[in-house]
Formats: structure tokens, sequence, C-alpha cells
């Protein structure tokens, strides 16, 4: 499976369901080739087992990073490049920030961000190389508002976002772009059996952090977010010469944005002028 000089090779972590498993589907199918990652050895050898022109799976853990720079250089290997990086694998967690663990933090900070961090840390000197690519950093409309109940999931998605900011201004006179994407609800396994809690519950905030644990389960399976959709919108930004920094993808992500540059603004016109008399 050699790629065609007018096809794109595409290396996306977290395939097996949700966007993931949409968006390796979607690549194939517009013609580009598409390399994703399973932590299950037996679901890269279910994926693999179909003959499949344009897609194949391979093992990898994203919190190891000997295995990340290995399956870098087997992809680099064997087909040459990486023109798109998606950074896709990660897991949600409910929890009052008083409720988590200082070991539940740890594992989703782990997943969310430092894996996120090793993989394009690994991916970028191929990049640079290239003078080309493009970095698709899957946030959540979450990565930029916070939630009570998901705190510990928006400071995973903050810090995935802070540095993908400065990374974009780094990378962009050596041609390669970045883009955020910001999905809200999509009706995946988000909400489902790869959904974590704190296992510590605290009755005082039964009324915030509590309910938004029930709140979540109850809409799983009901999300407004279409993961097919969400895939083509990605392959979209993907095929143009000025890609955005953000993307948020459906009608809640796009309230989640306008809400909080909403209160900011308003933040800033009331307090400006205290804001600026803390000077010389």
């Amino acid at each position: 499976m050699q790629p065609q000089a007018t096809s794109k090779v595409w290396f996306i972590t977290g395939i097996s369901s949700g966007l993931g498993k949409a968006l390796v589907e979607e690549v194939a199918e517009s013609g580009d080739y598409a390399v994703g990652t399973f932590r299950n050895l037996e679901q890269v050898e279910d994926f693999n087992n179909t003959p499949k022109e344009r897609a194949l799976a391979i093992k990898l853990d994203i919190t190891q990073p000997d295995e990340i720079e290995q399956t870098v250089q087997t992809v680099l290997a064997r087909w040459g490049r990486i023109d798109v990086l998606v950074n896709n694998a990660g897991f949600g967690f409910a929890g009052a920030v008083e409720e988590a663990s200082a070991q539940e933090v740890r594992e989703v900070l782990e997943t969310n961000f430092f894996g996120v961090f090793y993989v394009t840390q690994c991916v970028l000197p191929a990049l640079r190389r290239q003078r080309s690519g493009h970095i698709i950093q899957i946030s959540s409309h979450n990565g930029f508002r916070g939630s009570p109940g998901f705190g510990i999931y928006n400071a995973s998605k903050f810090a995935v976002e802070g540095m993908s900011e400065a990374l974009a201004a780094e990378v962009a006179p050596l041609g390669i772009k970045l883009t955020i994407v910001e999905p809200g609800p999509l009706r995946t396994n988000f909400a489902g059996n790869a959904f974590r809690e704190a296992e510590r519950i605290i009755e005082d905030y039964a009324t915030t952090a509590g309910a938004f644990r029930t709140r979540i389960k109850q809409i799983d399976g009901k999300q407004e977010g279409h993961p097919q959709k969400a895939a083509k919108a990605i392959l979209q930004i993907a095929s143009v010469e000025n890609p955005p920094l953000r993307l948020p993808l459906g009608k809640i992500a796009v309230a989640t944005l306008n809400s909080k540059l909403s209160g900011v603004q308003k933040d800033l016109e009331a307090w400006t002028g205290l804001a600026e008399s803390a000077v010389y």
C-alpha cells in the first residue's frame, strides 16, 4: 500500500469507535491513506483481517513514549511521510475537582495531554523535514470553557489547547498547519463504556458535579453530533490552504464558544479600569 503522489497519508490515534472510526472510514473513502491506532492487539488484528486498500491499523499505547517513537518510525519507513496527524485518542472523566484523587487526575492528563504531547513531538521532525503537514488536535468545546463536574477533563483539554496555540505559531514559518477541533456532544461511546468517574462522591456537590454525572449518562446515545459528518468537516479543513486555528463542531459547541467569549467580554468591560490600574 504505497501512497500516490496526490494522496495524503493520515496518522490517526484512537480509532476503535466514534470520531476516530468515522475519520478512518472517510479518509480511506476520499482516496487518501489512513493509518490508525488501537490499544488492543485483538482490535488491530480484527481491523486488518478485513482487507482495506487504503487503511491499516497499528497497536499503540499513547502513554508509552518509546512505543510512540517506534510506531512513528514504522509509519515513516512504510509510507515515507505523514501529511496529517490527528490526535484523537483520549477519554472522558466526570467528578468535582475536590472529588478527584491525584491518581485519577494523573491518569486523565497522562492520556489526554501527555499522550498528545508525546505523539506530536515524535511526528514533528518528519513534518519539519517535509516543510509541510497538518496537525489536527481533537479537543472539545469543554477545552474552551469549564463545566462543573468536568474540571479535570477541562484541565486536560485546556492544556492541549494552550500548547497547540503556541505550537501553531512556532511551526507556521515551517509550512506546517495546526487546527484545534472542538466537538460538542457526538453520538459516540464517549459517555458510555469509555467514560470514567471519580470514585469519591461528596454530597455537597450533588446539584453541580453530581447533576453533571447524571446528565451525561442520560444523553448517552442521544447526543446531537453526527460522527460521520464531523469526520467530513475535518477532511474539508485538511484540504484548504488556510485552515482555521479552531473548528467547533455542532450547534452546542458553537453556543459554548460564544457563551465563553461573551462572558470574557463582559468581565473586560466591567473591570478594565481595575485591571489597567496595576501598573507603574
